[in-house]
């Protein structure tokens, strides 16, 4: 695993999302408190989730098609989605934001 740092806690607010032009590509989304980090595309679609509709049980909504997925699990909860998301661990330290990435191979 290759540790990244994402953001300052402060830049992104509860309720809102990023998108990390990252290898793979990640959205990492602030609710509830806390931080979530996914696969940034749809297992379904070519959409980016951070585009999503974030809900405060912690699951996001496909712009495109309203799949819907766990932020916590990665699972796709509804169809036309039937494959999950990947999901990363999230650590916050000193005010900051990182997510830890698979080592590119």
């Amino acid at each position: 695993m290759s540790r990244i740092h994402a953001c300052l806690v402060e830049a992104l607010p509860e309720g809102e999302a990023l998108r990390l032009d990252t290898n793979p590509v990640v959205a990492l989304f602030h609710i509830g408190g806390e931080f979530y980090a996914i696969n940034d595309r749809c297992s379904h679609g070519n959409a980016s989730m951070s585009e999503g509709y974030l809900e405060d049980d912690a699951t996001v909504e496909c712009p495109l098609h309203a799949a819907s997925f766990c932020l916590k699990t990665g699972k796709a909860l509804c169809l036309p989605a039937t494959t999950h998301l990947q999901t990363y661990p999230v650590t916050v330290a000193d005010g900051s934001v990182f997510i830890d990435l698979p080592e590119e191979r």
